[in-house]
């Protein structure tokens, strides 16, 4: 996992609140065995492209630190409870001279799939990327299979844009991934 780099450091993500979910700056006290677990649990990373490696400790020590040095954001998602409890993961690699970033979302803990914490994450991130964080443009892309991150992606005013057919291999079917959009609306 090697983040992208920028040319501007992008200030550390801020903490953001919202009804059912608590998004903190991520940090190694996140990195624990349950989470660990989580990346190498084949129906938690059925879409991602972290399926196709394990992950430890150490990798994942590795990931944050260059989420950091390349200036990019990453959350935790914690569920406002109760109990309080991380849930998930969200980053922004933000390309700071384009004013544009790309969000990326990982809910690891099962129990909590369907109750709309993802796409209450993913609102907060866009709407902050789009408001105090300075981005023109948000984007994001899935696999056409992955129907909840399509609705998480409409549900957030993102409009599909591009398509690039037969992309990836889902269970050795070819399988399309769609790029959605949101832009900074031009009054705000």
């Amino acid at each position: 996992m090697k983040a992208r780099t920028t040319s501007a450091p992008v200030p550390m993500a801020p903490t953001l609140t919202g009804k059912s979910v608590r998004l903190v700056p991520f940090s190694p006290r996140h990195i624990t065995g349950r989470y660990v677990g989580w990346l190498n649990d084949p129906e938690v990373v059925r879409f991602s492209e972290l399926r196709h490696r394990r992950h430890t400790r150490q990798s994942c020590l590795r990931y944050l630190r260059s989420i950091r040095e390349g200036g990019h954001c990453f959350w935790a998602i914690v569920a406002s409870g109760p109990p309080l409890h991380h849930v998930g993961n969200i980053a922004a690699y933000v390309d700071r001279p384009n004013r544009l970033a790309e969000v990326s979302i990982l809910i690891g803990e099962r129990s909590v799939w369907g109750h709309g914490l993802g796409s209450a994450a993913w609102s907060l991130v866009v709407d902050w990327l789009l408001g105090a964080g300075g981005m023109r443009k948000v984007v994001a892309g899935t696999m056409t299979a992955n129907k909840a991150m399509l609705r998480v992606m409409e549900r957030s005013g993102m409009t599909l844009e591009t398509r690039h057919s037969r992309h990836f291999l889902l269970d050795g079917e070819e399988m399309d991934v769609v790029f959605g959009a949101r832009y900074r609306e031009a009054d705000a």
